[in-house]
């Protein structure tokens, strides 16, 4: 099984808000318009899964299985020749901020692993990127106000 892993990203929120964002991903409508476009293609999105189209593997669809509260979202993948698993890792910071890191592992054969083992580190990259730079906060005010 390959593992790809991103950088640690610190998000000036705390875990419990990001978790509260992102285990829900129906809350991603709220700041879609803020997610670069050139980043994540394909973007779409309900409660328990997102899809997004990945370059040079198409569509893949990512269905969350576990919820664990303010630490972890798992999801497992679909649509794709090879069994896929991604995590959100959250841990709190001294500073009041969290520490946000993605991994995915792939159960990748010896022929497919060279040719999808960089666009999987660049698309956890950007995952990471995209999602450390949502709005949070705004993103929870507007839900409560709904």
């Amino acid at each position: 099984m390959a593992e790809y892993t991103s950088e640690i990203k610190i998000i000036p929120y705390q875990n419990k808000d990001v978790f509260a964002v992102l285990s829900d991903l129906n809350n991603l409508e709220l700041a879609k318009d803020k997610i670069p476009q050139d980043k994540i293609k394909g973007f779409s999105f309900d409660k328990d899964s997102c899809t997004v189209t990945v370059d040079p593997i198409g569509q893949v669809r990512f269905l969350v299985v576990e919820r664990e509260p303010d630490k972890t979202i798992k999801f497992q993948a679909e649509q794709l020749p090879f069994d896929v698993k991604m995590w959100i890792q959250l841990l709190p910071d001294s500073e009041g901020n969290s520490r946000m890191k993605l991994t995915i592992q792939a159960d990748l054969n010896p022929f497919l692993k060279p040719m999808v083992s960089k666009p999987l580190q660049t698309g956890i990259d950007k995952v990471v990127e995209v999602l450390a730079a949502l709005p949070y906060r705004e993103i929870l005010n507007n839900r409560t106000e709904e």
